[in-house]
């Protein structure tokens, strides 16, 4: 396991994030799913909601770092920022949501 921000992390709750941000800032058929999922973590209020039937379009192997990455949310109670993400939800904000840019230069770690 690693730590990141006194935070225990393990190898598998590493890599989803890891693999779900370069989808979520690209311009794939299913990035702006998976970028909504992501920016519903990050700030829901601010970036927008995730409706849970938007994961009907996602492929088995992007479904499973959804389901990864909820469960890491759930768990240390922190928002992706906190955990060294900062950086790469801010190009998933500027990809898809650069209205709000603006709205990052608060968030940071």
């Amino acid at each position: 396991m690693s730590e990141v921000r006194h935070i225990k992390v393990s190898p598998r709750e590493h890599e989803a994030p890891s693999r779900l941000l370069p989808v979520a800032a690209s311009e794939t058929g299913q990035s702006r799913r998976v970028a909504d999922f992501l920016l519903a973590w990050w700030n829901s209020g601010s970036y927008g909601a995730f409706d849970i039937t938007t994961a009907w379009g996602l492929d088995a192997a992007l479904a499973k770092d959804v389901i990864t990455v909820f469960a890491l949310a759930a768990r240390c109670n922190n928002y992706p920022d906190t955990l060294g993400y900062g950086d790469e939800f801010k190009r998933v904000v500027h990809a898809w949501r650069p209205e709000l840019s603006e709205l990052t230069r608060a968030r940071t770690p």
